[in-house]
């Protein structure tokens, strides 16, 4: 009999994962009850009901500190297995020394280049948080500000 390689391996655990997922698919479909309603059908708000139109416009600098966290968590994720590999000392010592001191020197680039575009970020004012200006409406109108005031205090009593 004829051994599967490991790309056989491979292939065989991505059929599996894939029937597997259509078969979850198909059952849901088949069993789970289907009785849409005015209530299940309107657009979930944390329990509230819905106000506006649910395509507003987000303020930009939320995607900027967004990106600048990923950036700084994906060097989390090449640091890391730097940092496993350079701790062990008997793995260091079975090889020259500069092995050691060429990853080193290596990972101060890479973080040196993070700070490098960190620091552009900051002189560029990405990082700054701009509070928006309220401007409160005037209105002049053709009734005496007195009048308001007389029916204001008739109403509050």
């Amino acid at each position: 009999m004829q051994e599967i390689s490991e790309f056989g391996n491979v292939l065989l655990f991505i059929i599996a994962s894939i029937v597997f997922i259509l078969g979850g698919v198909v059952t849901y479909s088949i069993l789970s009850p289907n009785r849409p309603n005015e209530e299940k059908l309107t657009t979930y708000e944390c329990g509230e009901e819905p106000q506006g139109n649910a395509w507003t416009n987000y303020n930009v600098q939320f995607y900027i500190i967004a990106l600048i966290f990923l950036l700084f968590d994906v060097e989390i994720v090449f640091l890391f297995p730097w940092a496993t590999i350079f701790g062990d000392a008997q793995r260091i010592q079975r090889t020259d020394g500069l092995w050691g001191w060429f990853s080193l020197i290596e990972v101060f680039i890479f973080v040196g280049i993070l700070i490098l575009g960190l620091a552009y970020a900051w002189a560029k004012g990405y990082l700054e948080w701009a509070i928006p200006q309220t401007k409160t409406p005037t209105f002049e109108g053709k009734v005496p500000e007195d009048l308001y005031q007389k029916i204001n205090e008739k109403y509050s009593k």
